[in-house]
């Protein structure tokens, strides 16, 4: 099973919600896509970020789809149980940790806030298969997946990020991921220090 734990490479989130949020600033809808979720603590850590960022008015128009190719078959089941051992908790900071997380009843393990869990939803996904998921997405974040791909590989799953994502929307990923010569016409990098990348319309 993935290994993966809450709060991992916040630099790269806090970049992401530092940038969505004005971008998502009254729209009624604000759909994002974590594509290779694994067990769930990144799209749960954004989803935390987003809350503290955008206040209960606004975190409520948050959808997230997280999608994994998971070979175990057991993320859907963790994902909408939102219970996790301590461990992968362990670097969420004391307050948050406090304010979004319950024990369950069970030693050693807790469950996420009720409105937080329920912005996130599992669907198993290839990405190779080139299909997205769904469309119109404010951000897309994938991160540390791309480099399991072939070259080539990873340009055409760029590009599907491209054609899935709303006007002026964001690509997100890992910081040693650097954008193909290929795909780099279609976005613009917003920062200089995090690979934040806003979509380009009317390029293919």
């Amino acid at each position: 099973m993935a290994f993966t734990y809450f709060f991992r490479d916040m630099h790269v989130l806090e970049l992401a919600v530092k940038h969505l949020v004005p971008y998502a600033s009254g729209r009624s809808r604000v759909r994002i896509w974590d594509a290779g979720c694994a067990m769930g603590p990144e799209p749960y850590s954004l989803a935390i970020l987003l809350a503290e960022g955008m206040g209960r008015f606004g975190f409520r128009n948050v959808s997230i789809i997280a999608s994994d190719i998971d070979e175990s078959g057991g993320f859907d089941k963790i994902i909408a149980e939102g219970i996790y051992p301590e461990e992968p908790l362990s670097r969420i900071p004391e307050d948050i940790f406090k304010k979004y997380f319950q024990p369950n009843g069970r030693p050693g393990f807790f469950r996420i806030e009720e409105n937080t869990k329920k912005c996130v939803n599992f669907q198993r996904h290839d990405l190779l298969s080139l299909e997205p998921v769904g469309d119109d997405f404010s951000l897309i974040i994938c991160k540390n997946v791309l480099l399991h791909f072939l070259p080539a590989e990873r340009v055409e799953v760029i590009r599907m990020f491209h054609r899935a994502l709303a006007p002026g929307g964001l690509f997100v990923t890992e910081q040693t991921q650097k954008m193909p010569e290929e795909a780099a016409h279609l976005f613009e990098q917003v920062v200089s220090d995090g690979q934040i990348h806003r979509k380009i319309e009317g390029r293919q």
